[in-house]
C-alpha cells in the first residue's frame, strides 16, 4: 500500500519549531501573578526590556552588534510609557523580561538606534530566535492592551491588570484577557497527480504564490475552516485534513495553524475578488520557486514563514 502524507507525522515531528516566532522560553507566570508584578519585576537587579516604537521593536546598534535589550536606566531617552508597560515572563535565571511602548517615534530615533517590524526580525536575521519569540509575545500584548482601553460593554476606561494579562472595566467590573485570532493555512495536495495548490492575494509581492489561508469563524472547528476557505477561494473540494505545525503572528495577534489538505477535485474556480491567480504546481516548479531560479519570476514566501515550512516538507516528505 503506498504511503500518504496524511496517515505520517513527518518529515518533522514539531515543524512548529522550524518557524519563526515560535521559540519563546520565557515562563510568562501568567496564572500566579500579584496585581503590582510589573512594579516588582522591574525592581530586580538584571530585568531587561523590549522597547517599541509603535509597532517596531528597537534595537541599540553601535555599528556592528544590534541589542534589544535595554536595562530600565537607558529607556528615558526614548520616554518610555510604564503605565502601558507588560510583563511578558521570567528567563530560567529569573532574570524579569517586559516590554515597554516608547513615546519617540521610530523614524525620529537617534543613529545609534535602529527600529524594525517583526518581518524583518526573522527576514534580516537580526535577532536569535528566542528573542524572535519574546518580541512576537510583546507586539501583541502591547496592541491588545492598547485595542482594549475601552470597555466593550459600557463603553468606560479599562485598566490593565496582572502586568497586562488582563483589563478590567473601571465602571463595570467586565474582564476580559488577551486573544489570539485563529488561522488556517492549508497546502491543498493532489496526491494522485502530486501537485499542490497555490494562489495570489492582489495585495502580494509581483510573482509571489503562497498557500490559501483564512480565519476560523465562531463555531467552527479548524478542519472544515480549511475545506470551507479552500472551497469558496479556489473551488476545490477536500477531504482528509492533517495538522502539520502552527506559528505565533504578531501581526497583530493571530496563531497560524498550518495544514495539509487533500484535494478531491481539480478544476480550479477562484474567488476574483480575493485571489488574483490560483493554479496547480509541481515539484519542479516549487523547488524553482523557493530557490529563486523560476524563470518566469515565480517565487514562495521566504523561510521563516509557515507556508514556507509546508512546501519544504511537502517536497521533503517523500525523501
Amino acid at each position: 500500500m503506498s504511503k500518504s502524507i496524511f496517515d505520517l507525522d513527518t518529515p518533522h515531528p514539531e515543524a512548529s519549531t522550524l518557524t519563526a516566532f515560535s521559540r519563546n522560553g520565557l515562563d510568562r507566570c501568567s496564572e500566579h501573578r500579584e496585581e503590582d508584578c510589573l512594579e516588582q519585576a522591574l525592581a530586580v537587579e538584571g530585568a531587561h526590556i523590549l522597547a517599541f516604537a509603535g509597532p517596531k521593536l528597537i534595537l541599540k546598534h553601535d555599528g556592528q552588534v544590534l541589542d534589544p535589550l535595554f536595562a530600565p536606566y537607558e529607556l528615558p531617552e526614548l520616554d518610555p510609557d510604564f503605565d502601558n508597560a507588560v510583563l511578558l515572563g521570567f528567563q530560567p535565571t529569573g532574570e524579569p523580561r517586559l516590554a515597554v511602548p516608547v513615546r519617540s517615534a521610530a523614524e525620529e530615533l537617534a543613529n545609534h538606534y535602529k527600529a524594525a517590524d517583526a518581518r524583518s526580525l526573522f527576514r534580516d536575521d537580526l535577532v536569535g530566535e528566542d528573542l524572535q519569540g519574546e518580541a512576537a509575545q510583546a507586539l501583541s500584548l502591547l496592541q491588545w492592551n492598547m485595542d482594549n482601553r475601552f470597555c466593550g460593554r459600557c463603553g468606560s476606561a479599562t485598566e490593565g491588570r496582572i502586568g497586562g494579562y488582563k483589563r478590567v472595566c473601571q465602571a463595570c467590573d467586565h474582564t476580559i484577557f488577551p486573544r489570539t485570532d485563529p488561522v488556517a493555512i492549508m497546502l491543498v495536495i493532489d496526491e494522485t497527480r502530486d501537485l499542490c495548490l497555490l494562489g495570489r492575494n492582489h495585495r502580494f509581492p509581483d510573482g509571489m504564490y503562497s498557500c490559501l489561508a483564512g480565519f476560523v469563524e465562531p463555531g467552527e472547528t479548524i478542519e472544515n475552516a480549511v475545506r470551507r476557505e479552500t472551497y469558496e477561494e479556489a473551488g476545490i473540494e477536500i477531504g482528509r485534513v492533517r495538522y502539520h505545525a502552527s506559528q505565533p503572528w504578531p501581526m497583530p495577534h493571530q496563531m497560524m495553524i498550518g495544514c495539509f489538505a487533500e484535494a478531491l477535485s481539480s478544476e480550479v474556480s477562484r474567488d476574483t475578488f480575493e485571489l488574483a491567480d490560483c493554479r496547480w504546481f509541481t515539484r519542479t516548479e516549487v523547488e524553482e520557486m523557493m530557490a529563486s531560479r523560476a524563470a518566469n519570476g515565480w517565487t514562495t514566501p521566504i523561510e521563516g514563514t509557515i507556508a514556507n515550512r509546508l512546501l519544504r516538507d511537502w517536497l521533503d516528505w517523500p525523501r
